[in-house]
């Protein structure tokens, strides 16, 4: 039996074993304690989860964050999402195949043994990540009374797939400690608070003309929440992206991925590429090197990608070929994806005739930006509800600045209750636009004019919000404005002899762009110093590896020296030592993993058919393709609910979270204004609920309450 289970990490500890029975089509497999259908059935190298019922096309997990509806299975007789269904003990799982029929012990009125219940709080917090989590302990430590709710079954959000160290201030938002472990210190402060009540496997369904939150609990109770005031921290969903192929198993929302290599330590493929050059695909892209994936390229249709250059440089070192002004034009496959065809695109964005190239991978990830999940918001706002909004709910931003703006809002908050506080600082106003603020100018690199001593030298040249290496340095030599942590760091050159080769700058850097040079007791070489976060076996003493600059430019092989881990830093970041010539020691950056040999590109053998971007799937519930949309469109429909009621588009499972905005973007591409469009209502519930659990009468039946 196959097992995809990552079993080695440079981050990630699991000791847990797989020891929960379950079977799926009557195959007996194990999943972990609290693992989810999907990763299980990932875990065991199924990729097909159902086939859908109106062209048996084949379906598998997409966002792994129950805002699809792809990863469908049923579970003990039940309709489920896969990726937000925990395994239980002797679970049986079939495909979601063909038409549901009811169960043979159905009835046709199920028992009622008890009704919503209501239950008042001064503050709801919808949403347990980084901006909900921060809120909250700011409004606990005031005595506030909060109840804060989330669907995952841990505090944290995205920052439980965060294996990276954050950017930012290390004072303000624990900038250089890794995601995983800032949602750890977030969880407990919160958890020490008497006066915040947290419900965990808690989807909040809809917001309703009352000014009734209804909150679905642990997937049997329903309970009305009536908050004097709503905090939405809901975060973000991914965009989703329109081509042909697009909605193959395989085809992976950069989210989904995530989960199953960080949070899951599922293995989910062994070639891997990457559309989309934000900080979100970057990083995600590390992501799979360290988890032993192979990156075989990352496109992106803009002239250079959009996130931190740290974090495209991370990959360039790292030897993954980045294909700027290029789009994808195809996933190839039957069952799954096995191939990806890419073009490079036009100043319209329009891919090139004849500039088709075919990569052989087995998974896409796709990282195209993120939509704040707003729903709950602006119906709270249409019934009149005392409402907030915080993190990437409110704006698209890192993180941290998510971290920071809930901490803002929390004692905004506060206030707005009656707790006896100043207003807000305009500093911390100001913080918050630093953390907010999209990546800067990039420099050339500075190097110290020296070939004598031990120092640091810094390959960051772009300014972005970041100070930890300032912030570890026990002899002060590192310095970055306080008032302003988007400027370089700058090394105190005058008292560079005092530098004791600590190493901590290296091992705090998040992007990897710190390295130190030795020239002392070595004859025209010296000793370079680089962070190492991956576990290959080959990365070890006396083995060669391939060293390059920045620009992943090579500079020959060297020998390892010596691997050693940093003082205060034993959470997976390490030192390796390589001794290379004094003439490139500054150049040196980091090393190769992605070997060229093993990237596989080769023209296509036919012209690509016209017209190939009408076959993407805009609407992935009801398979609606892009060209009956742009039909409709071009016959002159300007709202949507009407393309609904000829298509049905949108009135699938996910209730149109992942094609409304493709839609509307069709209609832009086609040069239609957006306020020309009509959009359909909201629906009263934002997620699937059994209508079981909406049942609020008793008929008297035969002496039966029903």
């Amino acid at each position: 039996m196959t097992d995809y289970r990552i079993k080695s990490h440079p981050i990630l500890i699991d000791e847990s074993e797989a020891t929960i029975p379950f079977y799926w089509q009557d195959k007996l497999f194990y999943a972990k304690p609290n693992e989810m259908i999907s990763s299980a059935l990932i875990a065991q190298g199924i990729q097909v989860f159902r086939h859908h019922v109106k062209d048996q096309s084949p379906q598998g997990i997409f966002c792994a964050n129950g805002q699809c509806s792809q990863c469908m299975v049923i579970a003990n007789g039940l309709p489920v999402k896969a990726c937000m269904t925990t395994v239980l003990p002797e679970m049986k799982v079939f495909p979601a195949d063909g038409l549901p029929t009811l169960p043979a012990n159905f009835r046709d009125f199920p028992d009622v043994n008890k009704f919503p219940r209501n239950q008042e709080c001064e503050v709801l917090i919808i949403g347990a990540g980084p901006a909900g989590l921060s809120a909250a302990v700011e409004l606990g430590k005031l005595g506030a009374k909060v109840l804060l709710i989330d669907d995952k079954n841990q505090l944290g959000g995205k920052l439980v797939l965060q294996t990276h160290r954050f950017f930012g201030s290390k004072n303000a938002v624990y900038a250089g400690t890794r995601g995983i472990e800032i949602a750890k210190i977030l969880a407990k402060q919160v958890q020490e608070l008497p006066t915040v009540e947290i419900w965990t496997n808690s989807t909040a369904v809809g917001v309703f003309e009352d000014r009734v939150v209804d909150v679905y609990r642990d997937q049997t109770e329903n309970v009305h929440i009536i908050p004097k005031i709503l905090l939405v921290a809901t975060g973000a969903k991914e965009r989703s992206l329109s081509f042909a192929g697009n909605t193959l198993p395989g085809v992976y929302g950069a989210g989904a991925f995530q989960t199953l290599v960080n949070r899951d330590l599922v293995k989910p493929c062994e070639n891997l590429f990457i559309i989309g050059g934000g900080n979100v695909g970057l990083i995600a892209g590390y992501h799979a090197i360290q988890a032993g994936i192979h990156v075989a390229g990352l496109v992106e249709a803009a002239p250079q990608c959009g996130g931190y250059k740290v974090h495209t440089d991370k990959l360039v070192r790292s030897g993954v070929p980045i294909y700027t002004s290029h789009t994808v034009v195809e996933a190839l496959g039957t069952e799954k994806v096995e191939a990806v065809v890419i073009a490079q695109v036009d100043n319209n964005f329009q891919p090139i005739p004849g500039t088709e190239k075919i990569y052989d991978c087995d998974t896409l990830l796709i990282a195209v930006g993120l939509e704040p999940v707003d729903e709950f918001l602006r119906v709270a706002r249409q019934v009149g509800m005392d409402v907030y909004a915080a993190g990437d709910a409110n704006e698209i931003a890192e993180a941290s600045a998510a971290i920071f703006s809930g901490k803002i809002v929390g004692n905004e908050i506060a206030k707005k209750l009656g707790k006896d506080l100043p207003d807000i600082p305009s500093s911390w106003l100001e913080t918050e636009e630093i953390l907010k603020s999209r990546p800067g100018m990039v420099f050339p690199e500075k190097h110290i004019d020296k070939l004598d001593g031990v120092f640091p030298v810094f390959h960051c040249s772009q300014e972005i919000p970041c100070n930890p290496c300032s912030d570890v340095c026990p002899k002060d030599l590192i310095f970055i404005d306080e008032a302003d942590i988007r400027h370089l760091p700058l090394f105190d050159e005058e008292r560079v002899d005092e530098c004791i080769a600590c190493g901590r700058c290296v091992a705090v850097c998040p992007g990897l762009a710190v390295s130190l040079v030795d020239f002392r007791k070595r004859n025209q070489t010296a000793l370079v110093s680089l962070p190492v976060e991956q576990d290959y076996p080959w990365i070890s003493v006396g083995n060669e590896i391939e060293v390059t600059d920045t620009d992943g430019i090579a500079l020959g092989s060297f020998k390892i020296e010596k691997i050693k881990t940093v003082s205060g830093y034993k959470d997976g970041t390490r030192l390796l030592n390589i001794e290379v010539p004094i003439a490139i020691a500054k150049q040196v950056a980091g090393f190769r993993v992605i070997q060229p040999s093993l990237v596989k590109a080769f023209e296509p053998d036919t012209e690509m058919p016209e017209n190939l971007d009408d076959s993407a799937y805009i609407c992935r519930c009801e398979r609606i393709t892009a060209g009956e949309i742009r039909q409709l469109i071009q016959m002159g429909i300007k709202d949507i609910n009407q393309i609904k009621a000829v298509t049905h588009a949108s009135m699938g499972s996910c209730g149109g979270k992942t094609c409304l905005n493709l839609i509307r973007r069709m209609f832009a591409a086609e040069g239609i204004p957006l306020s020309e469009i009509t959009d359909p209502p909201v629906r009263p519930a934002f997620v699937e609920v059994p209508v079981k659990d909406f049942i609020e009468h008793a008929n008297e039946v035969e002496g039966e309450t029903r």
